[in-house]
């Protein structure tokens, strides 16, 4: 399981790197995470032509899209579809941030889960 992430590095630039989920235990035909820390829940619900020009992140948080996904560009140029069903992890609380694209044309879903 992949997690995208995106952070920023000491000069403010916005990147992002893949973090494959560890699996620390495997019980009735399931394989399982270590427990993660979390501070809450939020629901959010975008309209179809919601874009945001550059900013950072909120948060240091979890996103999992559920019906739609959203196209991010890192400060250095790279380009993600984070589609429904993908956890993006945003810790890009400073520097220069990130785009946020809407390119399905659809209301999405999603779930925010702060870890601050």
């Amino acid at each position: 399981m992949r997690i995208h992430h995106l952070y920023a590095d000491e000069t403010g630039e916005s990147h992002f790197r893949d973090i494959e989920v560890e699996w620390v235990e495997e019980r009735r035909g399931s394989k399982l995470s270590a427990r993660l820390p979390a501070t809450g829940v939020i629901f959010r619900q975008s309209k179809a032509d919601h874009d945001l020009d550059w900013h950072t992140a909120p948060r240091r948080q979890y996103i999992v899209n559920l019906d739609a996904g959203v196209q991010i560009t890192a400060s250095d140029g790279e380009s993600r579809f984070i589609g429904a069903g993908e956890v993006l992890l945003v810790e890009d609380v400073t520097g220069k941030g990130h785009l946020s694209k809407h390119i399905e044309g659809k209301i999405r879903h999603s779930i925010f889960i702060p870890i601050d």
